[in-house]
């Protein structure tokens, strides 16, 4: 019972060293050259001119939302797809009640008007 707990110990150490050595090499081996340019903080595009800060639209995020929504659906529905031959009458039911629910979201995000692009 103890080789056991010992093994675990064992791997449980290996699995934290791993990480802990590779970022000590890392940090040991790069090149340590400052300057205020690689000191400065980095945003992507050019040096915004005026007021920075811009509200952003929530309906993009609720649109990404319904594309991540029926993206895992189709994640979903393949492997039923796939073994569908094997499946009895409770796959059926099972993925019609899973597409079912997801036609629901969907009817409830286009009445909010959420997939409507402005």
């Amino acid at each position: 019972m103890l080789s056991q707990y010992a093994l675990i110990a064992v791997l449980a150490i290996i699995a934290f060293a791993l990480p802990v050595v590779g970022l000590l090499l890392a940090w040991l081996l790069r090149p340590h050259k400052p300057n205020p340019m690689k000191n400065s903080t980095y945003e992507c595009g050019m040096e915004t001119i005026g007021e920075t800060w811009v509200q952003f639209k929530a309906q993009y995020y609720l649109f990404a939302l319904v594309f991540v929504a029926f993206d895992v659906e189709a994640v979903f529905v393949f492997p039923w797809a796939v073994a569908y031959g094997k499946l009895a009458l409770y796959g059926l039911t099972e993925m019609i009640l899973f597409v079912a629910i997801l036609l629901g979201g969907l009817m409830y995000a286009w009445r909010k008007g959420a997939l409507e692009w402005q």
